[in-house]
């Protein structure tokens, strides 16, 4: 008569470390199931821009600002032949704002994302698990040079834009580590600003004296 065979599932209990490695582990395969389309867990009104800008490369066909530019994609959000985008975690000294004017290193911003962009080829990344749009409907992005190094760094690294510490994101410590590297050599604007040439969000909160 044939023998049953048993067999029995022994699991080893796990050290701290590891179930700690575990999770970061798990983490990661979501977020990269996410990011190659294959989970459908995005915010359903951030998936359609994820679908259409994300990871893929477009033309710069104009310069706004240091932190704003158009890309040659039309934008069903805004129903219009181009689309707008405001980068991610950098905010560049205005040019043209109707209430500051031309801010103190604005034009130089612009410039130096004009020279880096301007009829060049870039690849758009959006956020993961953040909003893909601002207030004004803007696509919210990093973008990626043609030789790959990002825009948003390189103008924080020089001292052109400020690390913007009033949204979350996935390169907040990074970006204001770059700020205090370029605030401690003195690059770009970093050398000669003066307080009250800040951005009023800037001065909130690193002044407690300012009153706005």
């Amino acid at each position: 008569m044939a023998r049953k065979l048993k067999i029995k599932l022994v699991f080893l209990p796990l050290s701290r470390r590891n179930r700690h490695l575990l999770k970061i582990l798990a983490a990661l395969i979501v977020a990269a199931l996410i990011l190659s389309d294959r989970l459908d867990l995005l915010p359903q009104s951030v998936l359609p821009d994820h679908k259409l800008y994300h990871d893929k490369t477009f033309t710069v066909i104009r310069v706004i600002d240091g932190d704003t530019l158009d890309i040659d994609t039309p934008d069903p959000i805004q129903n219009h032949p181009t689309t707008r985008i405001r980068l991610w975690g950098v905010d560049t000294p205005e040019t043209k704002h109707p209430k500051f004017g031309k801010m103190y290193f604005g034009p130089e911003a612009a410039k130096f994302t004009e020279d880096l962009t301007l009829n060049q080829p870039i690849r758009v990344v959006l956020e993961p698990f953040e909003k893909s749009r601002d207030k004004y409907q803007r696509l919210l992005a990093y973008i990626y040079l043609p030789d790959d190094s990002s825009l948003n760094e390189k103008l924080l690294a020089q001292g052109y834009a400020y690390a913007d510490e009033r949204f979350s994101h996935m390169f907040r410590k990074k970006f204001l580590e770059l700020q205090k590297q370029a605030q401690r050599q003195k690059l770009g604007l970093w050398k000669n600003v003066q307080p009250q040439q800040f951005p009023p969000w800037y001065r909130k909160i690193h002044d407690p004296q300012y009153q706005p």
